[in-house]
């Protein structure tokens, strides 16, 4: 399931434990709209997990939504979690001190194939 706008893309997973929010695209007040509206269609889960990697601009609409999502899944008893930030987002992070009140994580890189093995790696 998933939401475009013009300039950003969000899609949503939801497993039990987790509801996955994958964001691609510049998050400003004309498009925060969009993130707003698949932030608050998650379903309830222990965790929701906001995927950044695709993010090359979070204004301060976009910091106010993230800001917004995080109360609310406190208020339920769960944790927003803020994963894989572009270098300039995460600064944006730093610079509104978001990173202190919600987690920001960094994925682990996929482990390398070993040389002359002919199997999929991930």
């Amino acid at each position: 399931m998933g939401q475009r706008g013009d300039r950003l893309h969000v899609q949503l997973s939801v497993d039990d434990d987790v509801v996955g929010v994958r964001v691609v695209g510049e998050v400003d007040v004309a498009s925060v709209g969009v993130l707003r509206a698949a932030l608050w269609a998650a379903p309830a889960r222990p965790v929701l997990r906001v995927d950044l990697s695709g993010v090359r601009l979070l204004s301060a609409a976009g910091v106010r939504a993230l800001v917004a999502a995080h109360l609310r899944v406190r208020a339920w008893g769960g944790e927003l979690v803020l994963a894989d930030p572009d270098p300039v987002v995460a600064r944006v992070l730093r610079a509104t001190g978001l990173h202190r009140v919600v987690p920001v994580v960094q994925s682990l890189p996929a482990p390398p194939c070993p040389r002359g093995e002919l199997v999929a790696c991930a």
